[in-house]
């Protein structure tokens, strides 16, 4: 999700699903007059919708702005037969500890079936 196309999500249902943990965090006085303008504006979106749409949306640009730096490993070659480099950087790292992360999540979310 982007930060410029919150405002349509906003004017929908939700439909995503949410872990069972929960992260308390303490904002600027204007951010949270910021968050609060927005809780006015969208009467119908509870603040805690808003402050995860816009985490998720602040995540979304991070993680594009990791910038490829070129590894050791070579990971393919392009059509004129030159190697493709491995990505170094943080994005790949960030991706296998989100996707980590992720899986505990889900199985923290499943109930045991005997």
């Amino acid at each position: 999700m982007k930060v410029k196309d919150l405002v349509s999500e906003w004017l929908r249902p939700c439909t995503a699903s949410h872990t069972h943990a929960s992260h308390q965090l303490r904002l600027s006085v204007y951010d949270a007059a910021k968050v609060a303008a927005l809780c006015d504006i969208f009467p119908e979106v509870d603040e805690q919708r808003i402050l995860t749409d816009l985490v998720s949306a602040a995540l979304g640009d991070l993680t594009s702005s990791f910038s490829y730096e070129p590894g050791d490993e070579i990971a393919g070659y392009d059509e004129r037969g030159d190697p493709m480099y491995s990505d170094a950087g943080l994005a790949p790292r960030f991706q296998a500890l989100a996707k980590r992360y992720a899986q505990q999540y889900q199985r923290e979310q499943t109930p045991d079936i005997l």
